[in-house]
């Protein structure tokens, strides 16, 4: 097993390996894994895999999707599954993000990734237990060479700050006749990301989130 057979397996189903590591007993990955990959959406084409899946209509057809994609792939590629959702506990996706040397902190809190920005989101992971050979990652966040930060100034409710993620303004803003824009088209500080602008996720997708997260 190599990386190019993963990516390009995960690709056909859908989905893209946003990094991955050789775990260590501190990264609290499951017994024997040597190494851990974590997916996201690929783009373009994402969402249309979801809107033509059995899923769709579910209650949530996205996790519904991934739980059936993600088995899927982890059986054909003899590893472990591996979910960002269905606890408590959780699996500690946070931390693993950051271990792939692909994933920072941006300037309003959120994460961001090299290649999806702000609308960065995990599906699931594979975990192996066998080393695979990995690249060198990027080393460098996309807000490094971003100058003018538009993220900063993105958010009507003033949510989302360097300091915290007000959630109770979100949804307080989200409540208003003026929220209706973020409600429709997705947070409009993850839309500010330029690196998010080229990552080509589709409004209805960013939509769903949002009214999914303001239902939950």
């Amino acid at each position: 097993m190599n990386l190019a057979k993963i990516e390009q397996t995960c690709n056909a189903v859908g989905l893209s390996v946003f990094g991955a590591f050789h775990p260590t007993p501190a990264d609290n990955a499951p017994e024997g894994c040597k190494t851990l990959f974590l997916l996201g959406p690929h783009e373009p084409g994402f969402w249309q895999n979801i809107t033509s899946s059995p899923e769709y209509g579910d209650a949530d057809p996205v996790d519904r999707w991934s739980e059936r994609v993600i088995g899927d792939l982890a059986q054909d590629l003899g590893a472990a599954a591996l979910f960002p959702f269905g606890g408590p506990p959780y699996q500690p996706f946070v931390s693993w993000a950051l271990r792939t040397g692909r994933v920072w902190q941006s300037p309003v809190s959120l994460m961001v990734h090299d290649v999806a920005g702000l609308f960065l989101s995990f599906r699931g992971a594979l975990a192996f237990e066998v080393e695979i050979t990995l690249p060198d990652h990027p080393g460098a966040s996309p807000c490094d060479t971003c100058d003018a930060k538009p993220c900063l100034m993105a958010c009507p409710a003033g949510a989302l700050t360097p300091e915290r993620y007000d959630v109770v303004a979100c949804h307080a803003w989200l409540d208003m006749p003026q929220g209706q824009e973020c409600l429709s088209g997705g947070c409009l500080v993850r839309r500010a990301c330029p690196a998010s602008q080229t990552y080509g996720r589709l409004a209805e997708q960013s939509a769903h989130h949002m009214r999914s997260f303001h239902k939950g």
